[in-house]
């Protein structure tokens, strides 16, 4: 476009030649101060006299019409071209020149408005009013309000169009102060019972968070359009007030001369949306199907988001498929509504198909896939983003890390880590928390607490909560609960935590891990007064924090004061029965699951087959059928886990040769872990031909992973072929893998104790081992015969008396006798199973002291009295 210069109008007033740029002060208004509370000031309408507008003429209905077509077309130069003819012919009227400022502001030239308006002799109400409206509606407010103080200064009288452009101002800078004294003048004058003034400062007070101010003008409103009721119905909604707002949708719907529009609709959908009210929300639906505004993109868009978050799939896609007009927000509420559905690959589909992609698209897929826990395809998508070099925000930075986490891959997570440090985006809590998740997810612990001291030691950390808690389920992951506590605690004195239902459900996890009761109640107690007791994943941690800690009473009390139950907390008291080896009730609980239509998952099956090895009576078939049923009735195929708690049922029975034909009938190669628990119970019956049937199918296997290691290794050794087990030992250690120590502990007075083999690191270990030596003793008095079959290690038979004589749990369990009072139950906690001849020893042991001997070990508890053990082994 060629330059053009303004036309310079001849005539022209005294006046700052440029609008101040610097922050507006009260005194700008010339309006008495705020009021503490909404004036209530009542002045009839009738005492304020509008100017009157003079009629255009012939010509100037023609410029306008001219300048109409310049805005519509862009066209700057025919606008010039209307604005030097104006000056040429000396047609000056003030619709005309007002016309003129509104086309330049509309074709984006605020700064020759402000000329046009400059060299104006004696501009009129409706051409400061124009000025006002269009810098406040240009983002220049501080110009509005010094162009509304100098209306005022001329002696101009504004009118309800002014009091709407100033008010408009106020509500896009959040101006409290300037708009509460515009509301005392606009009372003053009259003003306030124009319907459109009141809806405009309703508004502002809706923005500035003041909703008793938004219903004190409501409801003092003579007259209301259906733009007041949506005014205060969306401050409602802002403010979370789902229930009032539904409510005076109620009232609103009384009034028969009004009628709702698209507006009403989808901010009242957006209330039951995040108020969970579906039955409202159905309403709301059938209001728009009632008005014909169905197909209403905003409508559509709310309906849709509203059925998506009510996880209602089919109302969502029927919804989808009849929208005649469909946005990117549209499209991409039905990729959300399809990975909430647990349909990652349907939601693909529909993102290949959009015709118009945007950040957030890409960004929902991340955060879709990361949700049902694809991390790998998250991954591809965002090289594909990075490609296309599209827009990267915090958001999907957060969402790759996260889904970097899920594919656990140390080398995957360095790379993105170095990719988010080099991307220039400013770190904030939410990168950090994710970066800190990632690295604990993929082993890489030392990384993450390097990256949670740099948080500490900033001088710029603020008190979110996030990082801390991400730090504490790091520790809680990886097998560091002593970490964990310790840093919740210590965050808890320092003030930079709160007990959210993230960080109660954690924390709670450590406790049921250590069995540590005490800390878990306070937890308990924290999240009472808190208000986090009816949230479902608290409840479901609690039941398990009780029925680790061996409390079963106050588990199943925690069951039944939730509001709600998922699948979670039947699983939760399910396996808290079969950790007590109380089988008959977990299939009670079943039972009651079936009568309720309650859909199960494949780890309910799983607790389900193994409550079967702790029933009092043999329910071997009732067992099978159920196995066999799974695939037909609940749609769940049997996995090698399935088929190794079928095993371990049939062997507890003593049908160990029918469960050798389980396994060689199996669909798939049955694994170690399958072969290992016919083993077992081979062990246990006795049947030394399938023994070692089971134990060459082992050793014949290649270890995959640490467990399957140790598992030959032992095996090796339990056959006396050492130089087999030295040589499985001599891989592990080339290889860095490691066996986890066995471990036992007992609480005494608010402290734990751990107990290795053969440690003599406790401060009263002389005392310990003078005390065993005793038991010993008095043990083998009366039957007790050690099994040495349990030592796995190349040395003399004496010498393997010495080694099981000293094992964990032998220590703590004596630690604990020596330290409690009698008729005191003993409770000990261990990391791995209970080997055979520890679980003989108890037995005998609590003939001798008379005393209850509670053992948890990596199966369930034990509890020994009176010489017979809660598991019936042998």
């Amino acid at each position: 476009m060629a330059a053009v210069s303004l036309p310079t109008t001849t005539a022209s007033i005294s006046r700052p030649q440029r609008l101040p740029q610097s922050s507006h002060s009260s005194s700008l208004l010339h309006l008495p101060k705020p009021h503490n509370s909404i004036p209530s000031i009542k002045i009839p309408l009738s005492n304020h006299t509008k100017i009157p507008q003079p009629h255009p003429s012939k010509n100037a209905k023609d410029y306008c019409y001219l300048l109409n077509l310049s805005v519509q077309h862009g066209d700057i130069e025919l606008a010039m071209a209307v604005h030097a003819s104006i000056l040429k012919i000396q047609e000056s009227t003030p619709y005309l020149f007002n016309a003129l400022i509104l086309a330049y502001f509309k074709l984006g030239l605020a700064s020759y408005a402000y000329k046009v308006f400059n060299c104006l002799k004696n501009p009129d109400v409706v051409t400061f009013t124009t000025m006002v409206s269009c810098f406040a509606k240009s983002n220049r407010e501080i110009e509005a309000v010094t162009l509304f103080s100098e209306m005022r200064r001329f002696g101009i009288q504004p009118n309800e169009y002014s009091f709407v452009a100033i008010l408009t101002a106020c509500a896009r800078v959040l101006d409290l102060e300037l708009g509460s004294q515009a509301h005392c003048l606009a009372t003053k004058m009259g003003f306030l019972e124009d319907t459109y003034v009141s809806n405009t400062l309703m508004g502002l007070y809706s923005k500035c968070g003041c909703l008793d101010y938004v219903r004190q003008v409501f409801d003092e409103m003579l007259h209301r359009d259906i733009s007041s009721w949506n005014t205060v119905i969306s401050a409602l909604v802002k403010e979370s007030m789902y229930e009032e707002a539904l409510e005076l949708f109620r009232d609103l719907l009384q009034t028969d001369k009004l009628t709702i529009d698209h507006f009403t609709l989808s901010t009242l959908l957006t209330a039951c949306t995040e108020h969970a009210t579906i039955m409202e929300g159905r309403e709301l639906h059938a209001q728009a199907l009632k008005l014909g505004l169905e197909n209403n993109l905003s409508v559509t868009n709310a309906l849709i988001g509203f059925y998506t978050k009510s996880r209602r799939i089919k109302d969502t896609i029927v919804l989808f498929d009849r929208s005649p007009v469909k946005d990117v927000i549209t499209w991409t509420q039905m990729i959300t509504a399809y990975m909430n559905s647990g349909l990652p690959e349907t939601a693909q589909q529909v993102f290949d198909k959009m015709p118009e992609k945007n950040c957030i698209s890409y960004n929902t897929l991340l955060a879709g896939y990361c949700q049902n826990g694809v991390g790998s395809k998250a991954l591809s998508i965002f090289c594909n983003m990075i490609n296309q070099r599209l827009e990267l925000d915090d958001f999907t930075l957060t969402s790759i890390i996260n889904a970097s986490g899920l594919h656990a891959d140390k080398n995957t997570s360095e790379q993105i880590h170095a990719f988010v440090l080099k991307s220039g985006s400013k770190s904030n809590n939410h990168i950090e928390s994710a970066l800190i998740d990632m690295c604990t997810k993929c082993g890489r612990m030392t990384d993450a607490e390097k990256l949670f001291q740099i948080h500490t030691q900033s001088s710029t950390k603020d008190t979110s909560s996030i990082i801390p808690t991400s730090m504490i389920c790091g520790y809680a992951r990886n097998g560091h609960p002593y970490e964990a506590i310790s840093l919740f605690f210590k965050s808890q004195s320092e003030n930079t935590i709160i007990n959210d239902e993230i960080v109660s459900s954690t924390v709670l996890g450590v406790c049921a891990t250590l069995g540590f009761s005490k800390i878990g109640e306070q937890i308990h107690s924290s999240v009472i007064k808190s208000s986090l007791i009816h949230d479902t994943g608290v409840g479901n941690a609690l039941i398990g924090m009780y029925s680790k800690c061996d409390n079963m009473t106050a588990a199943i009390k925690v069951f039944n004061l939730m509001k709600t139950h998922d699948i979670v907390s039947y699983n939760s008291l399910i396996a808290g029965y079969i950790f007590h080896r109380k089988g008959d009730n977990a299939l009670q609980i079943w039972k009651e699951m079936k009568s309720k239509n309650i859909k199960p998952n494949s780890i309910t099956t799983l607790l389900i087959i193994s409550a079967y090895t702790h029933t009092t009576s043999n329910n071997v078939n009732s067992c099978y059928t159920f196995f066999n049923s799974m695939k037909q009735n609940h749609n769940i195929e049997p996995d090698s886990t399935h088929y190794a708690s079928l095993v371990r049922v049939f062997g507890q029975w003593g049908l160990v040769k029918e469960a050798e034909e389980i396994i060689t009938k199996m669909p798939f190669e049955p694994n170690s872990v399958i072969w290992r628990a016919l083993l077992n119970s081979s062990k246990t019956h006795m049947n030394t031909i399938i023994e070692n049937r089971a134990s060459n199918a082992i050793l014949g296997k290649k270890p995959i992973d640490a467990s399957s290691y140790i598992l030959l290794s032992n095996l090796y050794s339990s056959l006396g072929r050492w130089n087999c087990s030295e040589t499985i030992r001599e891989e592990m250690r080339e290889k860095g893998i490691k066996k986890r120590p066995g471990k036992s502990w007992i609480f005494h007075e608010n402290k734990v104790h751990e107990f290795y083999a053969r440690d003599k690191s406790h401060p009263r270990f002389k005392d310990i081992y003078s005390g065993l030596d005793i038991l010993i003793i008095e043990c083998l008095k009366i039957g007790y015969v050690p099994d040495t079959r349990f030592v796995l290690h190349e040395v003399e038979e004496g010498q393997k008396r010495d080694f099981l004589y000293y094992h964990s749990a032998k220590l703590a369990v004596t630690y604990g006798i020596l330290m409690t009072g009698r008729g005191t139950p003993v409770r000990v906690m261990k990391n791995i199973l209970l080997c055979g001849d520890c679980h003989s020893f108890f037995k005998y042991v609590s003939v001798v002291t008379k005393r209850e001997i509670h053992v948890r070990d990596a199966s369930g508890f034990h509890c020994f009295v009176g010489g017979e053990c809660t598991c019936k082994g042998k």
